[in-house]
Parts: structure tokens; C-alpha cells; sequence
């Protein structure tokens, strides 16, 4: 067992080598720096900052940044004594019950090319059950939209809930990391409807869908799968009567929410109706811990 490090000694560890460790690899690195897909959310082009002769980072996308600590704890969900505890190896951090058998590698974003999908089914493991009622979903709805699905990265297996895209990629999603299989790709659901409803992520879709079943049920469904995709889903906006945006409340939504609203007249940005939260799935479990 090794040595457990104080805070002070901490902040001395590597970003870089912290990232590497949570299975974060640059896309582009310079002398003095290095550009990361962020780990806080799905993109395609690389926000995610890390000064190397600093050994600070700072996400472009919130603009937020810190040291090594600040990054670890937010990644992992956890406790400072914990954070110390993964960079000092001393003891195996104890974020999930070992009889879920979960990985507790804490893989956020995995190199999408090199995932294999081994199995598609219906959402049965235990641990995902339990995952979507933690996010304030029914087992009924997480099925209606979504998969189990179980894949193959680097030799070990790993299961998710997953969404399917429009170009059969999946984006993948646990208690512990979130990634996406090849290609990513937004999803798109047509009901032939005349109305249109533009959402940022899987459980979004999920949260929606939990408040107003029928909203959905009446409308086509676009989930963006990472805000990147809003200019590649312009083309559709013109087929409907109306769009309704249910986008993340942050600068990254509202730079896409005003954007839209400003360019197209039958755009109608809905985050006002979850103004107090960063997003719809907030939301949904704020409200349903005030029942509790």
C-alpha cells in the first residue's frame, strides 16, 4: 500500500497523468499545452484545455478550471479524501457497491473507434435499473427510448445505457462514465409530426418524456447527442410548424439557444420553465426530492 498524500502534495500531480489514468487522451498537444475532448460532456471538437508548464486546466465550453483536485473530484462525483486516495493509489476508491460489478475505472470518454457493441438488448442489469430511477426515470420510459448495451474497450467488457443514433452510433451511459461508440451522430426520431423538439442529451430526452409523455408522443424528437451537432441539424428546421429547445442551461446552450431563436421565427427556446436548473434532468430529481 502506498503512501496516502496530502491536499498540498496533491496539487504537484499531473493533469495530464490524472486524465490518462481516467482514460482521457489529448487530440492535440502543443510544447505548452495539451486539448482534451471535455470530460464533463460529449463534443466533437476539443474544449478541454491543460497547461503543462501550469498544471492547470480550464473547460472553454463552461469556462470553469482548477487544479488537479478540482478535476478529479468533479470527474469521479466524490469526496476530497477520496480524490487523494485515486491519485496516491493507496486504497481502490469506494464509489459503487461491489455487487453491481461495475468498473470502477471511471472511464468518462473512450476512443469511440475502438469500442466493439457485443450485445443490444432490453434494459434488464440490476445496476442500470438502478441508475435510471437515480436519475429520476422509470424502467418503463428508459425503455421506450433506449437499450442496454454491452461492449468491448481494450480487453474488458463493459454495460451501458445506450441511445441509438441516426447513423447507428450509440451513445453510452452509466453511474460512472459517460462515452459514445462510432459514429457519433445526433439522434433522430420522426413521428411525421409537424412540431419538433430539440433536446441536448439522452437524459433529456429521458426527463421530458417523464414530465410530458404526450408532448412527445405528438411531435418528432431530435436529441443532439452534443451541442456541436446544432449547425449539421439546421436542415430539418425548415419541415416543421414549430421548434420547441430544451437545452442546457450554460453558456453553450444559450449561445445555441439564442442562435436559433434569432435566425428562425417558429423557434421557441423552453428553458425558462427550468430556468433554476442546469437542465431538464436536474430538474426532474429537484422536484422529486421536494415530494420525498
Amino acid at each position: 500500500m502506498k503512501r496516502k498524500i496530502n491536499c498540498e502534495t496533491a496539487r504537484n500531480f499531473s493533469v495530464l497523468k490524472a486524465l490518462e489514468k481516467l482514460g482521457h487522451f489529448p487530440n492535440r498537444t502543443t510544447e505548452k499545452e495539451a486539448w482534451f475532448l471535455s470530460p464533463f460532456r460529449s463534443e466533437t471538437q476539443a474544449s478541454f484545455k491543460v497547461s503543462r508548464t501550469k498544471n492547470r486546466w480550464y473547460d472553454h465550453g463552461e469556462g470553469v478550471g482548477g487544479n488537479v483536485i478540482d478535476l478529479v473530484s468533479r470527474i469521479l462525483k466524490c469526496s476530497i479524501q477520496d480524490t487523494l486516495e485515486f491519485l496516491s493509489d493507496s486504497i481502490p476508491i469506494n464509489i459503487i457497491e461491489q455487487q453491481h460489478q461495475w468498473d470502477t475505472t471511471a472511464i468518462n470518454i473512450m476512443t469511440a473507434a475502438h469500442i466493439e457493441i457485443i450485445k443490444v438488448q432490453e434494459i434488464i442489469h440490476p445496476a442500470l435499473i438502478q441508475y435510471v430511477k437515480l436519475r429520476g426515470i422509470s424502467v418503463m420510459i428508459a425503455r421506450t427510448y433506449c437499450k442496454e448495451v454491452w461492449y468491448r474497450y481494450k480487453d474488458t467488457q463493459y454495460f451501458t445505457i445506450g441511445l441509438r443514433n441516426a447513423k447507428n452510433g450509440w451513445e453510452l451511459r452509466n453511474k460512472i462514465f459517460k462515452n459514445s461508440s462510432s459514429p457519433k451522430f445526433y439522434t433522430y426520431i420522426q413521428n411525421n409530426n409537424k412540431r419538433l423538439i430539440l433536446l441536448e442529451g439522452m437524459f433529456d430526452l429521458l426527463s421530458l418524456a417523464t414530465l410530458d409523455q404526450e408532448l412527445l408522443n405528438t411531435s418528432d424528437i431530435l436529441v443532439l447527442n452534443s451541442i456541436a451537432f446544432i449547425k449539421a441539424i439546421e436542415r430539418h428546421i425548415p419541415k416543421y410548424e414549430s421548434i420547441h429547445l430544451y437545452l442546457d442551461n450554460d453558456k453553450a446552450g444559450e449561445r445555441a439557444s439564442d442562435y436559433l431563436v434569432k435566425k428562425y421565427k417558429h423557434v421557441i427556446d423552453k428553458r425558462e420553465s427550468y430556468k433554476n436548473h442546469k437542465d431538464l434532468n436536474d430538474f426532474i430529481c429537484h422536484e422529486q426530492r421536494k415530494q420525498i
